[in-house]
């Protein structure tokens, strides 16, 4: 059974795994090169710093994903509105572990006062569409060519989901 807990200081090993696998190979991540360990490490006191969530969902002590939310844009008008990120290892994904992280985020980002939540999805990543659209969320702009990795362009889609 998969369990959704904050994750800890001793997660981010897993965690810089599965960021770099999909660095690696997915349009998950718009970025062409891996970070280490020092960065997660970072990233991670930086989440808590601001404090938003970094979850992980967990198999027989297993990291098989993690999710966070965090600022959409840095300006104050948009202080009530948050971006998702959700990432699960190669070898766990489509068992469930990404709708559970989902719905923890969307259920903490709500009991925090949140209004909104974005997911900024590469369009042609499905998977990723269908299960914020199972969560509620709705394509909100679909923007073409924005981004570039593995030599194309890519487009992003915007989904969003109202929390009160």
């Amino acid at each position: 059974m998969t369990l959704i807990r904050p994750a800890t200081e001793a997660d981010v090993p897993a965690i810089l795994a599965i960021y770099n696998d999909a660095v690696l190979h997915t349009n998950a991540i718009w970025n062409d090169d891996v970070v280490d360990l020092d960065n997660r490490l970072a990233w991670f006191a930086a989440r808590q710093a601001q404090g938003y969530p970094v979850l992980v969902a967990v198999e027989d002590e297993t990291v098989l994903g993690y999710a966070s939310y965090g600022d959409f844009r840095a300006f104050q008008g948009y202080r009530f509105t948050i971006e998702n990120s959700i990432y699960v290892a190669s070898d766990a994904r489509g068992k469930g572990a990404g709708t559970a992280l989902l719905g923890a985020l969307v259920e903490h980002a709500a009991a925090n006062g949140k209004h909104v939540m974005v997911a900024g999805i590469e369009a042609g990543n499905s998977v990723s569409i269908r299960l914020h659209e199972r969560h509620g969320f709705v394509e909100t702009a679909r923007m073409p060519q924005l981004g570039f990795k593995f030599g194309r362009y890519l487009d992003l889609v915007f989904m969003q989901k109202t929390l009160d």
